[in-house]
């Protein structure tokens, strides 16, 4: 029982962090960098649109995601709806996002995939929509034998979990890339949300392995 209100609290802890952390990004994008316009001709409001994408419909929606079959108080059935809807949603606006990065670099005349953070974010997408698709066909449409999807449930799992910490890292190699070129209060702003972010990671992490200790 103990582990279960300790699961509980996690989730909370997860669901705060989450809420902070799209607060700083949102201050971030609207107070210091002017606002987000994926169709202005200023290529920084395009660029803007990039982490208020990534962060707040990509990494968060992910880790909402991966805590539905703890947080959403329904049948297990409606909760991997949920599980595969919200995965869909973080995809759709995750390609968004790299789209608005893209843009920035056509509009601002510099050139794409030259730094470790766009490379891992395309290894992160595309690892991201091959787990999804991978995902839709062995556990919704048309679905594995019993058998398959037993074995591939923890693979399937880890495998997730595995994405999302590289999209994490990802984030973190962004904002340091980013950076408010000095000390001053856009770069005390950018490192805490950086630290909120990857707190994120951890406790949702943590809101999915406890509850598999206690079967242990």
């Amino acid at each position: 029982m103990a582990f279960v209100v300790a699961a509980s609290h996690v989730g909370v802890a997860a669901h705060v962090l989450a809420l902070t952390a799209a607060i700083l990004v949102v201050v971030w994008v609207v107070h210091f960098g002017g606002g987000a316009n994926l169709n202005s001709d200023d290529p920084d409001l395009i660029f803007n649109v990039h982490p208020l994408v990534m962060v707040l419909g990509f990494i968060l929606v992910i880790g909402e995601a991966i805590m539905a079959y703890k947080t959403v108080p329904s049948q297990r059935s409606v909760q991997k709806r949920v599980h595969m809807l919200l995965h869909l949603v973080a995809l759709g606006l995750g390609i968004l996002g790299i789209h608005a990065a893209f843009k920035f670099h056509r509009e601002s005349q510099t050139p794409n995939l030259s730094t470790l953070h766009s490379w891992l974010g395309i290894s992160t997408i595309c690892l991201f929509a091959l787990q999804w698709a991978l995902g839709f066909l062995y556990f919704w449409f048309p679905g594995g034998a019993p058998p398959v999807r037993a074995m591939m449930a923890p693979v399937h799992s880890a495998a997730g979990v595995a994405v999302f910490l590289m999209a994490i890292c990802t984030a973190e190699t962004g904002l340091m890339q980013k950076g408010g070129g000095g000390p001053g209060p856009e770069t005390r702003l950018i490192n805490f949300a950086g630290l909120i972010l990857l707190l994120f990671g951890l406790f949702v992490c943590l809101s999915t392995a406890i509850p598999r200790i206690i079967s242990i």
